[in-house]
């Protein structure tokens, strides 16, 4: 890892401390769950319930963005090489046994490393280059495109529950 003396010290420790990090590969970025192990960030996904990892192919390179825990800022960016991790080998293990006990609300409890080997991508995120020096301006994007809305017509009945209630106090 280049660019600065404390570039590596610094991508372990907000990596470490922060619960996402925003991955870019091919498409766009997108913010992944994740954890810190071995030297490298590991995420699993790209199966039903899971996270999608789009873009992220093995031996691709990503570009990885790190926030503060605390205030959401950008700490630092750092390149990584994309490696796959084949189901079943000793690093797939290692990185899983890590992975499940981050894993909030997993509809099959233990079965999940069983659906992960069958279902999901294991990826091991590994830093190539630090970069400390933030951009100017803005990085802000358009969000993705979803099905999902918040805007609907209101009820018909709201107003009058509304009014009936201020009614009592």
């Amino acid at each position: 890892m280049t660019n600065t003396p404390l570039g590596p010290a610094l991508v372990e420790e907000a990596t470490k401390k922060s619960g996402l990090i925003w991955v870019r590969g091919a498409g766009p970025a997108r913010a992944l769950w994740h954890v810190w192990h071995d030297g490298a960030a590991h995420v699993v996904g790209d199966g039903p319930g899971e996270q999608p990892l789009p873009g992220l192919a093995d031996g691709s390179v990503a570009e990885v963005t790190v926030r503060s825990k605390d205030k959401g800022g950008r700490l630092v960016a750092w390149t990584a090489s994309v490696t796959e991790l084949a189901p079943g080998s000793e690093a797939w293990q290692a990185a899983v046994d890590e992975l499940k006990g981050k894993r909030l609300n997993a509809p099959d409890g233990e079965a999940m490393p069983e659906r992960w080997a069958r279902e999901c991508r294991v990826l091991r995120l590994e830093p190539r280059d630090a970069h400390t020096d933030h951009p100017h301006g803005s990085l802000a994007e358009a969000p993705l495109a979803t099905p999902a809305t918040t805007r609907r017509p209101i009820p018909a009945a709201l107003p009058r529950l509304l009014l009936k209630r201020r009614g009592r106090r």
